[in-house]
């Protein structure tokens, strides 16, 4: 074995013998988590800002451990696989049903999630009401809770972009070494719930267009780097994306069945239309700029 590819990072032998040798030392690394520390730590395995991707680390050491690569130790708390089915509490409990139009609703906000508190209701939320439930949202990510002066509306989330979109790749123009350059740029709308009482014609569209207004500059305060393109993929089946293209989102095509970290190429997911939205006008000259 040569290289293995995980999460966008080539791993040699030499660095997966590190990992097993971080691995064999529990006394030192006793958790999952710890162990993706000191592998970003080792590897020197850091976004733009310096800060380790821990979440990318954690994503890779589980995929190797499923495919046999590595043995983690077992997972403190939960299921081990990102997924958290919580027992609903009174925060998340239906609430009186809105209808309406747009205009009835008034001032929209987005209150970026950053508080322990906000972090489980966003959770709790997702897991209640989103039809695929809760998973942790992967690399770098920016959770909102949507709003209006009187009432909790919805909940939305980005996170890091799907590593390799045919459709989407095209339409950029860039090269491989230019996406895995700057794929840090483009941004997923991973979850998006209006929560199901609230019943508003256009509320959708409305919501994504002020998280195009708001976002880039929120993830630059964040994370210390201004991302220029936003992707998301709408499940043929059960959705049309009307509310995306209502808001200006570009359709670029399909995917092809194989998820977002497929490597396998076993097309057993649903086929997702793929819809691009630019945060910056000149966002091609960015991602496609000389290496």
């Amino acid at each position: 074995m040569k290289k293995v590819r995980y999460c966008g990072r080539d791993f040699t032998a030499a660095e997966l013998d590190l990992i097993r040798s971080i691995i064999a030392r529990p006394e030192e690394h006793p958790t999952r988590a710890a162990i993706a520390r000191a592998v970003c730590q080792s590897l020197a395995w850091v976004k733009p800002d310096g800060d380790p991707k821990l979440m990318s680390a954690r994503v890779a050491l589980l995929r190797m451990h499923r495919d046999g690569l590595l043995e983690l130790p077992p997972p403190r708390g939960g299921n081990g696989n990102g997924r958290w089915n919580p027992q609903p509490t009174p925060a998340t409990d239906p609430g009186p049903t809105l209808t309406g139009t747009r205009r009835d609703l008034g001032p929209l906000a987005l209150h970026r999630v950053a508080r322990p508190k906000d972090s489980r209701l966003w959770n709790e939320l997702i897991a209640r009401y989103h039809y695929l439930g809760y998973t942790s949202l992967p690399g770098a990510q920016i959770r909102y809770l949507i709003r209006n002066e009187t009432h909790l509306l919805g909940a939305i989330g980005m996170g890091a972009a799907a590593w390799k979109v045919a459709p989407r790749d095209l339409f950029i123009g860039w090269t491989p070494i230019q996406r895995e350059q700057r794929l840090h740029l483009v941004i997923n709308q991973a979850r998006f719930l209006i929560l199901p009482w609230v019943q508003v014609k256009n509320l959708a569209s409305s919501i994504l267009s002020l998280l195009a207004a708001q976002v880039a500059s929120d993830w630059e305060e964040l994370y210390a780097y201004r991302p220029v393109l936003m992707e998301t993929f709408v499940e043929q089946n059960r959705f049309h994306g009307t509310c995306y293209r209502a808001a200006n989102w570009i359709y670029v095509g399909q995917t092809q069945g194989r998820g977002k970290l497929d490597t396998h190429k076993l097309k057993d997911k649903p086929i997702k239309d793929i819809f691009l939205f630019p945060l910056d006008k000149n966002f091609r000259n960015v991602l496609t700029a000389p290496t």
